[in-house]
């Protein structure tokens, strides 16, 4: 089994206005969850694989990767149990046919409105075409 992942987010990642901890979080969580972006843990169960945190720090952690997008919370009554999932275009698939069909979808969706956009940043400069910046430390 190949699983890919999103490069939407996976390339992004080091751009995203997130903490070092939100980010780590999301590594978990994309770790956590099934392909497709379904995550089959409540927050009670995420506070204790997470470290042992607590669900008010839990809480803390969602809260900025909801705010982009890349987690989804139920609307309304569908919220049971604090369930979440990732985004479509932030989440892992079993293989590359899978993932452009669920990118596909998604795009539907967000132009119908029944899916939010990603809120990620805008790149101001285009970004390389081959493999990541050049970073050296002094």
């Amino acid at each position: 089994m190949a699983e890919v992942m999103s490069p939407i987010v996976s390339e992004r990642i080091w751009a995203l206005p997130l903490s070092g901890s939100a980010v780590k979080f999301l590594q978990y969580l994309l770790y956590r969850s099934e392909f497709g972006g379904h995550l089959p843990v409540k927050q009670r169960e995420m506070a204790q694989e997470y470290h042992n945190k607590t669900q008010q720090a839990i809480s803390a952690l969602l809260a900025p990767l909801c705010d982009l997008g890349i987690v989804l919370r139920p609307e309304g009554g569908e919220r049971k149990g604090n369930s979440y999932r990732l985004h479509p275009l932030a989440a892992k698939y079993e293989n590359p046919a899978d993932m452009e069909q669920a990118f596909r979808n998604a795009l539907v969706e967000m132009k119908a409105g029944d899916l939010p956009t990603l809120k990620l940043p805008q790149y101001t400069v285009a970004p390389p075409l081959e493999g990541r910046p050049k970073l050296q430390v002094a």
